[in-house]
C-alpha cells in the first residue's frame, strides 16, 4: 500500500486554489477558466490541430499515412514496459488485465494507494484517466470522477507526480487516458516529456482523429511512449487497417458504440472485431467498455489479447468517497476479476 502522505497536495497546479465558475459562451460553449493559460472550452479539434501545426510552424496536412520517426541508424531505443509486459503474458499464455482509474479520485493520497493496490491485485497494465472539466466520451459515472478530482484540486502537473509517486513502488506499465485540450494546454512537445520522464509508458488521446495523429505519434515516440489506438465495431476497413498498421503497445478495441459506462454488457459480436483488426497487426488487442463482471471478463478474454475494465472500478471509488479503505474495495473487487482471465 502507498506510504501516508501528509495533505492532499497536487504540485504546481490547482492545489489551494477555489475552483472557478463555469460558464457559458453565447454560442453555447462550456468553459472553465484553470488560471493563465485563458479558457478552456468545447472546442472543434481541427481548430485546435491547426493551432498545434502553426504553433510549430507547420501547414496543417493530412499526414495520416506518415509513419512515426525513427530513431537515428544504430540507436536502440529502450524497452517499453507495455512490450515486456505483453512479450512476458504471451510467452505464459496469459490475458491482459488492464485497469482505469480516475487520477486524483477522490484524491491524492487514496488514488495513490488505489494505484498501488490494483498492481498488487496482479493487473498488468493501469489506464490512468487525467481530470478534464469536458470529458465528452465518458459516460456518467467517469464525468462525476473527474468532478471528485477536480474539486480536489487535481491538476495535469500534479497527476505527473502522482505517476512519479507510483513509480517508486511499482513498474506496472501505465498509459495516460486524456483529451487533447489538457495536453495543449500543459504544452504539446513538454507533456510527452514530462509524461515519459514522470514514468508513464503510453497515451491515448480520445478525441485526436486518426488522421492528425502522425505528429502526436512522433512526439511520443520520441519521448518513449507508446501511442495507444482507439478502435470502435463501427470504424470502417480503411480506417482499421490505418490504426492497427500504425500501432504501438496495444490497440483498445471497444465492445460496443457509445461512451464509457459499466451498463450495458459486451456485444457477443466482439470477436469479429478483435478477428477484423488481427487481420492487419500482431500487436496485442484489448476489449473494454462494459465489462463489470467475473463472467463477463471470461468470455471477452477469449476473444481477445486482454480486458480492459474503468467504469466498475470507479464506482466502486464513487460508493466508499469517503471510506479509509476505498482502496481495499477496490483491489478485492479486482481480484476478482483478474483471477476470473487467468
Amino acid at each position: 500500500m502507498a506510504k501516508k502522505r501528509s495533505g492532499n497536495t497536487w504540485g504546481d497546479g490547482l492545489a489551494g486554489q477555489r475552483r472557478p465558475p463555469r460558464r457559458c459562451h453565447g454560442n453555447g460553449r462550456l468553459a472553465i477558466k484553470l488560471g493563465p493559460e485563458g479558457w478552456i472550452f468545447r472546442r472543434n479539434t481541427f481548430t485546435l490541430l491547426t493551432l498545434l501545426a502553426r504553433s510549430a510552424g507547420e501547414e496543417s496536412t493530412n499526414s495520416h499515412s506518415r509513419l512515426p520517426l525513427s530513431l537515428p541508424k544504430g540507436e536502440i531505443a529502450p524497452v517499453n514496459r507495455l512490450d515486456s509486459t505483453f512479450e512476458k503474458l504471451q510467452a505464459e499464455g496469459k490475458k491482459a488485465f488492464v485497469a482505469y482509474v480516475a487520477a486524483g479520485d477522490p484524491d491524492f493520497d487514496r488514488s495513490l494507494a488505489i494505484m498501488c493496490g490494483l498492481a498488487e491485485a496482479g493487473v498488468d497494465v493501469i489506464e490512468m484517466g487525467l481530470p478534464f472539466s469536458d470529458p465528452l466520451a465518458d459516460g456518467i459515472v467517469n464525468q462525476m470522477a473527474a468532478g471528485r478530482a477536480l474539486a480536489a484540486g487535481a491538476s495535469t502537473a500534479g497527476c505527473l507526480e502522482l505517476i512519479r509517486e507510483f513509480r517508486q513502488r511499482h513498474e506496472t506499465p501505465l498509459v495516460l487516458f486524456t483529451y487533447l485540450n489538457p495536453v495543449f494546454t500543459y504544452g504539446y512537445e513538454k507533456f510527452h516529456q514530462d509524461a515519459a520522464a514522470a514514468g508513464a509508458d503510453g497515451i491515448l488521446l480520445l478525441d485526436l482523429p486518426p488522421d492528425e495523429a502522425a505528429r502526436n505519434a512522433d512526439l511520443a515516440q520520441g519521448a518513449g511512449l507508446h501511442h495507444i489506438q482507439l478502435i470502435a465495431p463501427t470504424t470502417p476497413e480503411e480506417r482499421v487497417k490505418l490504426l492497427a498498421e500504425n500501432s504501438q503497445g496495444f490497440l483498445y478495441a471497444l465492445s460496443r458504440t457509445g461512451v464509457t459506462g459499466a451498463h450495458g454488457a459486451p456485444s457477443e459480436g466482439i470477436g469479429q472485431v478483435v478477428d477484423r483488426i488481427k487481420k492487419y497487426t500482431d500487436t496485442p488487442v484489448c476489449v473494454g467498455f462494459g465489462i463489470n463482471t467475473p463472467e463477463q471478463a471470461a468470455m471477452v478474454a477469449k476473444v481477445s489479447d486482454g480486458i480492459i475494465v474503468g467504469s466498475a472500478i470507479v464506482k466502486i471509488v464513487e460508493n466508499n468517497a469517503d471510506d479509509p479503505a476505498v482502496a481495499e474495495k477496490v483491489q478485492s473487487f479486482v481480484s476478482e476479476l483478474v483471477a476470473a482471465i487467468r
